[in-house]
């Protein structure tokens, strides 16, 4: 009798991490191509959230759809170009460069009526119809965008761009973070909203950026919000984000290992239901 109660709970304990696996294809940007490219980061990475998440999810394999600058138009344009595959779960985590791009918006009828790809919202209408068509059972997950600090490129200075305190082309990001709940509460999506997460505030997104004090001239640790109209000059100032100003990002807007991190344990979550 004893050595049926010794056996039982291995007998659970295997078969709680023998589970089938299942395939998860990741569609995004820049934050999700660089899982696979953390030498473009300068190596102030070490992995990508789906690396984190597989690691601990370990029934689960990854397929890393992310495309460097791209937008959802840029997707939705080549989506029969860009061999997805049949997944048991696919996540969707764009936003952040429509948003940038200037790319209107347009209303959830966009996405309703399958209106076409000139808008954000019709740019998610023919992803998710792509999505359905390889596998109408699997589960989607839609990430919205998250915050942003002012943006400096590492390897190319000129490459910047403000940070979603303020509008662009009279948009927020805001806006489309909104419209990405909006799509995934008509179609009872689960939704990871990385936008307002306390964790990953404007505050919280770097230490400090370093930049010349207009008054003195020489430079100074500005905090969030203090550098906002600080000047800088990407040809003659040194890059604003050394390695002990990173905080949740590492230049403004992609994640380092810590946010990173907070991006795998809500999508760990949302997977694991």
């Amino acid at each position: 009798m004893k050595k049926v109660l010794l056996i039982f709970p291995l007998l659970l304990l295997l078969t709680s991490f023998s589970g089938k696996q299942q395939v998860w294809t990741a569609i995004g940007d820049s934050i999700t191509y660089m899982n696979e490219h953390p030498e473009e980061t300068n190596n102030r990475i070490s992995k990508g959230y789906m690396s984190m998440v597989t690691a601990k999810l370990p029934n689960l394999k990854y397929i890393n759809q992310g495309h460097n600058g791209w937008t959802a138009g840029g997707i939705a344009e080549k989506i029969n170009n860009l061999d997805l595959q049949k997944s048991d779960i696919y996540s969707v985590f764009l936003g952040t460069n429509d948003w940038w791009a200037g790319r209107p918006l347009g209303k959830i009828a966009n996405y309703l009526e399958n209106k076409g790809n000139d808008t954000f919202y019709g740019s998610y209408r023919i992803i998710v119809n792509k999505l359905r068509a390889l596998n109408p059972e699997a589960k989607i997950i839609l990430v919205t965008p998250m915050q942003r600090v002012d943006f400096v490129y590492l390897k190319n200075a000129k490459n910047n761009a403000w940070g979603s305190y303020k509008q662009k082309n009279g948009q927020s990001l805001s806006q489309f973070a909104d419209a990405v709940n909006e799509i995934g509460k008509y179609e009872h999506f689960q939704v990871v909203d990385l936008f307002n997460q306390k964790a990953l505030a404007l505050h919280h997104l770097v230490k400090y950026k370093r930049l010349k004090d207009p008054e003195t001239g020489t430079y100074k640790n500005f905090s969030y919000p203090d550098f906002i109209d600080v000047p800088f000059d990407p040809q003659k100032d040194e890059y604003p984000y050394p390695v002990d100003a990173i905080d949740i990002t590492y230049d403004g807007l992609h994640p380092s290992d810590k946010g990173y991190e907070i991006i795998s344990k809500l999508l760990i979550k949302v997977i694991r239901k």
